[in-house]
């Protein structure tokens, strides 16, 4: 029987999908996102992305004991992160991918400490690399904003 953790930790059972479950999840992010989102620089909008971060760390947490450490089918790391790369930035269709790009450039490569953060004990490993690499992904698409590159 699926449990509710278990449903919002695989975001809706997008972690069962056998092979980049992670990049499907930030691609349904960024859609939701794009469409639902009007003033992303609202503090509603704030708090939602502080609102599924922290409920991803107990999530993780809560499911470990049955998917195990890390689980693949956990993708609320990528909602997060996600959520993260697009806080504060302006709603376009080419803001949005390249916020897309960025989050799973850093999320599979792991660079600048990223990795690092897998290490940690539990939720809060599952979630920590993503929550950076999502704020990484932010700042690289402000600077890109702010020089007026497109």
């Amino acid at each position: 029987m699926i449990k509710f953790h278990q449903i919002l930790t695989s975001f809706f059972g997008i972690g069962f999908i056998s092979k980049g479950g992670g990049t499907v999840a930030a691609i349904a992010t960024s859609l939701l996102w794009f469409v639902a989102i009007e003033v992303p620089n609202s503090f509603w909008v704030f708090l939602l992305t502080m609102m599924v971060t922290i409920y991803g760390v107990w999530g993780a947490n809560q499911v470990e004991a049955s998917w195990g450490k890390d689980s693949s089918k956990v993708v609320i790391d990528e909602v997060a992160g996600m959520m993260i790369s697009l806080l504060f930035i302006p709603i376009t269709e080419v803001n949005v991918l390249v916020a897309l790009v960025l989050f799973r450039f850093f999320d599979i490569a792991k660079p600048f400490f990223i990795r690092k953060l897998e290490n940690w004990p539990k939720g809060w490993g599952v979630m920590g690399d993503d929550i950076l690499a999502g704020i990484y992904s932010n700042v690289v698409l402000q600077l890109l904003l702010y020089m007026n590159i497109w």
